[in-house]
């Protein structure tokens, strides 16, 4: 069947996930290369490190749903991105840190980037959509995971920061917009957007998840609160 202006929807879509996928790569690894910088790892740790946080997310998703061997393994771009942003961070360190809290930010794109990949994928295989929405966020938590681990830190979506939840919302409107017929530009669009501001919101204002208390639960690690905008460079940096 003939489509208007001669587009066919699934090489669309397919073109939009390997955008989004490849965007989220390249932020994932600035902020694991990053995360590296700040822990003074050497070179070559940095650049695993990068690797790590930029492909482990994808890597699970392609997984799960069957599409092996996963697309960061076959297709040169993903590690050549990983590779890049891995350099670019480690030879402009100082320059990337004077950025407010980079790791943060970097952080909170990826995993809007890749939650919505990962939905948007998970449905073009055929996949229920509450399942869909479910992969979308194990696609996006699973590189901040790797990273985290690979630092010896207990992973952020394990504490009670909003996280998982951002990344929840952002795969669910993707999952939303396909149940309504709406283009899948709009809701990859709409649905990192949602993700992105409801985790730098969390990040801001201090926002968390139900905690246990008592004597025997100890409190979880939370990420570093930011302060707000100010002209000001950060001295942490």
């Amino acid at each position: 069947m003939a489509h208007p202006f001669g587009v066919d929807p699934n090489a669309a879509i397919k073109t939009l996930v390997l955008v989004l996928d490849l965007a989220g790569t390249f932020v994932f690894a600035l902020s694991g290369a990053l995360a590296g910088v700040k822990r003074r790892l050497d070179f070559f740790g940095i650049l695993v490190l990068s690797i790590a946080a930029a492909n482990s997310g994808g890597i699970v998703r392609d997984v799960l749903i069957g599409a092996v061997p996963p697309a960061a393994i076959l297709d040169w771009r993903y590690f050549a991105t990983s590779i890049t942003a891995g350099i670019l961070t480690f030879f402009c360190a100082p320059a990337i840190e004077r950025l407010r809290s980079p790791v943060l930010v970097f952080d909170a794109l990826g995993l809007a980037m890749f939650a919505v990949a990962g939905a948007q994928k998970a449905l073009a295989f055929g996949l229920p959509p509450g399942m869909a929405a479910l992969l979308g966020m194990i696609t996006g938590i699973g590189g901040g995971m790797a990273r985290d681990v690979l630092l010896t830190e207990v992973p952020t979506v394990l504490t009670s920061d909003i996280y998982a939840t951002a990344a929840l919302a952002g795969a669910g409107m993707v999952v939303l917009a396909d149940m309504l017929g709406l283009p899948s530009g709009f809701g990859a669009v709409f649905g990192a957007a949602l993700c992105v501001g409801i985790r730098l919101l969390a990040i801001f204002h201090n926002w968390h998840l139900p905690a246990p208390h008592g004597p025997h639960a100890p409190r979880a690690q939370r990420a570093p609160r930011v302060p707000p905008p100010s002209s000001d460079i950060d001295k942490d940096g």
